[in-house]
């Protein structure tokens, strides 16, 4: 498909070294640097840290890690995936971002969401009961400031807004912004009423069964009159290596270790190697060689139609060296076979 962005995505997962031993979270930081600086090197288009405030991971604070990108990368844009916009402030979030598309050269790409981690509504004082109803209010007020005029808004948990103006201002006027769906209509609905672009987090079953998400996204911005850059993504895990062999190998004790600890915490089951192979196989692990992976990606942005393919391309304690030859053959092989596959 013409003009089809690829992007890489990564929730700052604390990793190992060699000898199996935990990564200090300082050096994952710096690390998460240097993937971002290697795949903007590589001419990837797109490259996103997520925000969560659990050991497992080591961000917290993603604006603070695409700062240290703004200034060490020259071309990739620059997103979150996600920031948890229910437990944060929207003029803050604003004007992080817009001091980032500054120091960028115009490249920060704000994603927001609700998350599927709850840990900050207790950390900064929110209550879990008004979860969907902080993220509708916040929504809003994100929207209106995207404007980059001055804002009067009221509603139900801050006080009312009358004509309140946040600096800095951006050079082009309007950051290209993201709103993170896992699966809700009325959130699909939402995202293209405050014309946000749509990112589908697909992270277990076939991609094709969100396809009803990407059309009616687009029926929607249809019927709400909004013409201009509307644009559908896609975020699915995966990993790349040599071989099919390799990359499973390589991903699955890791993918398991993450994935039975968060499910042990929300009464999932363990991971069986079978249920691995069958999400590999099916589902929503684009974990492979080069050759496989391209194919699943072309399936994918052929089925959904798609503007923007994101690989989450660290999920669970993978050592850092590993995290970079995935980079490596996501930009150099991947990426010019789903290109020639869809042309």
């Amino acid at each position: 498909m013409e003009g089809l962005q690829f992007g890489l995505d990564t929730f700052g997962d604390r990793t190992v070294d060699e000898h199996g031993e935990p990564t200090p979270y300082a050096q994952v930081l710096r690390d998460v640097v240097a993937q971002g600086v290697l795949a903007d090197e590589l001419g990837i288009d797109y490259f996103a840290v997520g925000e969560h405030h659990r050991p497992d991971f080591a961000i917290s604070a993603p604006t603070t890690v695409l700062a240290g990108l703004a200034t060490a990368t020259t071309s990739i844009r620059l997103g979150s995936a996600v920031v948890v916009l229910s437990s944060d402030d929207p003029i803050r979030v604003f004007e992080q971002f817009a001091t980032i598309d500054a120091l960028s050269g115009g490249r920060a790409e704000p994603v927001l969401g609700r998350g599927s981690f709850i840990e900050s509504f207790g950390l900064y004082g929110f209550d879990l009961a008004d979860y969907e109803k902080l993220f509708e209010e916040k929504l809003e007020v994100f929207a209106a400031l995207r404007e980059e005029a001055p804002v009067t808004w009221s509603g139900s948990y801050r006080t009312p807004m009358e004509g309140v103006d946040v600096f800095p201002k951006t050079e082009g006027g309007r950051m290209r912004s993201w709103v993170a769906v896992g699966g809700s209509p009325q959130s699909v609905v939402r995202a293209a009423h405050h014309r946000f672009g749509l990112q589908l987090a697909i992270i277990g079953g076939p991609a094709q069964r969100f396809k009803p998400f990407a059309d009616l996204y687009r029926r929607a911005v249809d019927e709400f009159g909004i013409t201009g850059e509307m644009p559908v993504a896609v975020h699915s895990p995966g990993h790349v290596a040599e071989t099919d062999d390799l990359a499973a190998e390589q991903l699955y004790p890791h993918f398991k270790a993450q994935r039975d600890r968060i499910g042990a915490e929300r009464g999932w089951g363990a991971m069986a190697r079978d249920e691995f192979a069958n999400e590999v196989a099916h589902g929503a692990l684009y974990v492979g060689s080069p050759e496989t992976v391209a194919r699943k990606i072309a399936d994918t942005v052929r089925d959904l139609e798609v503007d923007q393919f994101d690989l989450k391309y660290a999920s669970g304690p993978m050592p850092h060296s590993q995290l970079m030859s995935s980079i490596e053959l996501y930009a150099t092989r991947v990426v010019p076979l789903v290109k020639d596959m869809l042309a």
